[in-house]
């Protein structure tokens, strides 16, 4: 086993426990999402809501797949992949116990282009989910190989200035991390301490890898892809917590801010880009 695949091995270790934790929790609300309710947030739906009535949508790193069946419900086929095997397990019994039609497959995104041959219009991540991938060159290569023609690829994150921050700070305030990427990735011990959806929660898995991956590096890595960018914003807040941070406070409308500095700073981005016809 190499270092990338040891890490890239804990990682999934870590989300495999995760689950259990999340699927219980008041941040996923798994009882409202089998009500009828949609996990889907206010960015997403106004970017790309009305792009998926269907069409054939492929969500990467889609946990336990709340998202991937919110997109079902709006019309779309949806094909959804993560690492973690008890993650894609918990997505199959919600869509059989929704009664939404999906597919969920458990494969690490850099190995899915030896398991799926299938082409989609839509390519769809969201939230969280570029600090665990160590090469950015790759995963544009498989998202682009994943594209039929014309098709639109969406992503949906933190802004990375964040991880800039000093994240134990009541104050936003830098921290010793550059926000530039590094060789190595962040290595982060566990302290028993819970998740963002469950700070209450103990979480025993030893250890997690983070990479860093700034703007330009993700523009970039996808144009060489062969995907043309149609836009790029920046977002000032929040809509969800996210990241349980001390220097992260709610604001009056329900989102979330840098403590003090109210939409003054990025805290999440957009990206759409689209294939070639």
């Amino acid at each position: 086993m190499t270092g990338t695949d040891a890490r890239l091995a804990a990682n999934r270790a870590l989300w495999d426990e995760l689950t259990a934790i999340h699927e219980r929790s008041a941040f996923y609300d798994v009882d409202g999402f089998l009500a009828g309710a949609s996990s889907l947030g206010a960015i997403e739906l106004e970017e790309l809501g009305g792009e998926v009535a269907g069409k054939r949508l492929l969500h990467l790193q889609c946990h336990f797949g709340l998202d991937t069946l919110s997109w079902a419900r709006l019309g779309a086929v949806v094909t959804g992949v993560d690492f973690s095997g008890r993650a894609v397990a918990l997505a199959r019994r919600l869509a059989a116990e929704s009664g939404l039609g999906a597919t969920f497959i458990e494969s690490d995104v850099y190995v899915l282009p030896d398991v799926l041959h299938e082409r989609f219009d839509v390519v769809f991540t969201s939230w969280g989910v570029l600090c665990w991938l160590p090469d950015l060159t790759r995963w544009a290569r498989l998202i682009a190989g994943a594209l039929q023609s014309g098709g639109v690829f969406y992503l949906l994150d933190f802004h990375p200035f964040l991880f800039a921050l000093d994240d134990t700070s009541e104050r936003p305030v830098l921290g010793l991390d550059s926000y530039f990427q590094r060789a190595e990735p962040h290595v982060w011990e566990n302290d028993g301490s819970g998740s963002y959806a469950d700070p209450e929660a103990t979480v025993n898995a030893p250890v997690q890898y983070e990479w860093d991956h700034p703007l330009g590096e993700i523009v970039s890595v996808l144009l060489d892809a062969g995907l043309a960018i149609e836009y790029l914003h920046e977002f000032g807040s929040l809509p969800l917590r996210g990241l349980d941070w001390p220097c992260i406070a709610a604001n009056l409308d329900g989102s979330y801010g840098l403590r003090g500095l109210r939409g003054e700073f990025p805290m999440a981005f957009s990206l759409k880009a689209r294939r070639a016809g």
